[in-house]
């Protein structure tokens, strides 16, 4: 079991910025891909952004590419995300997971390959 907790969301303005945080505990954290979705009020959760176990491949939605940055520190079992010039149809609850297959390759972005799931934490984005 993976165990994962977000932080760091919130209200922000149009063209502001928030760094997301998830921490992990349980299991070997940097054995896992990890991901960031976001699920908006009637819409389904959508793939944001991946990063491989090693941090050494990013994988990102076209909506926010070149605007968001993923990382992750292995040290302190936390993968961060950081979102900068932000719009109003960024607003969502952001979820970190946990991919289901320890040192997968690639980034998967379909949810169905991810067993563990934080709570979530909301973000809004004021016009």
């Amino acid at each position: 079991q993976v165990q994962l907790a977000e932080s760091g969301g919130g209200l922000v303005q149009a063209g502001g910025s928030l760094r997301l945080s998830c921490a992990a505990s349980g299991r070997t954290f940097s054995i896992y891909n990890m991901g960031w979705f976001r699920q908006a009020p009637g819409k389904e959760r959508e793939f944001v952004a991946g990063i491989t176990w090693s941090g050494g491949s990013t994988y990102y939605a076209i909506s926010v590419k070149g605007r968001f940055t993923i990382s992750r520190d292995n040290a302190k079992n936390t993968v961060y995300l950081q979102m900068n010039s932000l719009k109003p149809e960024d607003t969502a609850v952001y979820y970190c997971a946990a991919d289901r297959r320890i040192q997968r390759i690639v980034i998967v972005t379909n949810t169905e390959w991810y067993d563990y799931w934080g709570q979530g934490t909301q973000v809004t984005v004021s016009s």
